[in-house]
């Protein structure tokens, strides 16, 4: 895992992750103060069943599922010292750890190729917009006479990531109802090829406009630190809107406000 987070710029928050979800569990010890623990043998039996997964993943060949035991493993060590509640309590922050295991190889290009050809249509449409001739040709748009190729490092996978995991932490840690929170997650999708087209559109104007050596820097150096604050800012200017779409209101009944005026006599 750490060398797919050296090498590969999808996953460099790797390094986040872990300290991330610590963090959680620091926030959530308020829950687990008063709560009994106890070892609790099925914590044995899982930690069991995840070292026979781990043979057959080796002997197989089957990378990703032995990559997949690395948090059930976490979840099996906390069960057997902690028990079933010590468990529950730590729960979110043991899946949370999965957003740090790189995608398999065929999810990844399972998912680049939808997110590539919407990025390529989104990015279109909006220099379009904004005056520019551009024209799309498969996962190339076309500005003028020069050539933008939109790879399968620009499909947003990415901040698709980097946005799910503050989705999944604002889901965590909200009080809001349970269907404004599944409108958060289903929300995750929009904001990350937001963000990602608007990147693609950036890297097209400062090609066109200023040059083809600045767009290429952009692009390469500065994409990657930018958009993802980009986006969970766009993430957040969603949250603050759903807010005030819904206010929150106190319902008093009658027999409240007769007893209260009654009181202040």
């Amino acid at each position: 895992m750490v060398r797919a987070w050296n090498s590969n710029p999808d996953y460099s928050h790797g390094y986040l992750v872990l300290p991330i979800a610590v963090y959680f569990l620091w926030a959530r010890r308020n829950a687990i103060a008063s709560e009994v623990i106890a070892p609790s043998w099925a914590g044995i039996a899982l930690l069991g069943g995840i070292v026979a997964i781990r043979y057959f993943s080796a002997k197989y060949y089957l990378g990703p599922v032995d990559s997949w035991t690395f948090p059930l493993s976490i979840a099996g060590i906390v069960l057997a010292i902690g028990g079933w509640r010590c468990l529950r309590w730590s729960l979110p922050s043991i899946a949370f750890l999965y957003f740090m295991i790189p995608i398999p190889y065929s999810a990844e290009t399972w998912l680049s190729v939808p997110l590539q050809a919407v990025a390529t249509k989104l990015a279109t449409e909006s220099l379009l917009l904004l005056g520019q001739p551009a024209i799309a040709e498969g996962n190339v748009i076309w500005i003028e006479d020069h050539p933008l190729m939109v790879a399968e490092a620009c499909s947003g996978l990415r901040i698709l990531v980097g946005i799910s995991a503050l989705a999944f932490a604002f889901v965590l840690f909200s009080s809001w109802s349970w269907w404004q929170k599944a409108m958060v997650l289903v929300a995750t999708v929009p904001v990350a090829l937001a963000a990602n087209a608007a990147r693609i559109v950036v890297t097209g104007l400062l090609h066109r406009l200023v040059s083809g050596e600045v767009a290429k820097q952009f692009s390469h150096d500065m994409a990657g630190l930018v958009m993802i604050p980009f986006a969970a800012l766009l993430f957040f200017g969603l949250l603050v809107y759903v807010e005030a779409l819904f206010p929150r209101v106190q319902t008093i009944s009658p027999s409240a406000v007769v007893r209260s005026s009654g009181s202040d006599r």
